[in-house]
Formats: structure tokens, C-alpha cells, sequence
């Protein structure tokens, strides 16, 4: 089964891609689709988000992916954005019929170190141990989606 974790963002969408073959999590690949922050049409970013990850999922052809549950915090006008990107990635796993499951932030923790109160740097560290990676994977986005999509993994064996 290929798993397609996502962290989404406007500037930066984080992925990662892990297959899983019975108990074992094979890093596929991950990285980050960028979009040009001087460019005043969110339309236009959102297109290019939409594009991109389309690419993706067909060329991975994930059976289902995971997101981050969006979190409001005090800048209402970067998490409207995030919802915004979280649509785009909803309508497109719709449309390419990929199952959608969402995840806090405090479950993924738990679900990689076995603790909600984990630091971003020791989930790198577990993610680069789990996939036995020889470095933490980069840039921070990229391993938030490997992240994700390694918790729906050990979500899903429970």
C-alpha cells in the first residue's frame, strides 16, 4: 500500500510517500511543492499547488494519503490559507478517489515517539530512524508530511 502524508501550507506543501509492505515502512520519496510568494492571485497559487500534487498522486498512485487537521492559531489570516490548500487536496483526492484521513498534530507525535509532547527535532530523528534514512529528511515540511504519513501507518496497524 502507497501512502501519500501531506502538511499543508500555500507557501510550502510538505509530502512524503512511504509504502508499506506488511510490517514495513519503505521511504518512497519527499519534498515540497513551493509557490511564489510575490504572486498577488491566490488563484493562480492554489492552481499551481493543485497541479503539482496532481502529479504526484498520479505518478505514486497513493491508495489513500493523510493530512494535517488544521489547526487556527493567532495569524487567522495564514490559516485561511491552510484551508484553503486543505480544500484543494480534499477536492483532489476526491476526484482521483485516494481516502482521506486527517491528524492533529499531537498524534502524530505520539503515534512516531510514543509521546504527544515530542519536539519537531526528536519526530526528524525518529522519522529518519523508522525509514532508516542517513539524514533527517529536508526542508522541516517535507518531514511533517513523511511524518503523517508514517503515523497513518501506525495508526492503521492498531
Amino acid at each position: 500500500m502507497i501512502v501519500l502524508g501531506i502538511d499543508p501550507g500555500l507557501a510550502r506543501l510538505g509530502y512524503g510517500v512511504i509504502e508499506k509492505t506488511g510490517n514495513t515502512a519503505i521511504h518512497v520519496t519527499h519534498g515540497c511543492i513551493t509557490t511564489n510568494k510575490e504572486d498577488t492571485s491566490p488563484g493562480a497559487r492554489l492552481n499551481h499547488l493543485y497541479r503539482e500534487l496532481k502529479e504526484l498522486v498520479i505518478e505514486h498512485r497513493p491508495e489513500c494519503a493523510a493530512i494535517e487537521k488544521l489547526f487556527f492559531s493567532k495569524n487567522i489570516s495564514s490559516a485561511m490559507g491552510v484551508a484553503e490548500v486543505r480544500g484543494i487536496i480534499l477536492l483532489l483526492c476526491a476526484q482521483e478517489e485516494v481516502m482521506v484521513t486527517e491528524y492533529t498534530p499531537n498524534q502524530v507525535k505520539q503515534a512516531i515517539t510514543g509521546s504527544g509532547r515530542a519536539d519537531k527535532k526528536q519526530v526528524q530523528e525518529m522519522i529518519r530512524r523508522l525509514l532508516h534514512l542517513e539524514e533527517i529528511p529536508e526542508p522541516d515540511d517535507a518531514a511533517d508530511g513523511l511524518s503523517i504519513a508514517l503515523c497513518h501507518i501506525h495508526t492503521m496497524r492498531r
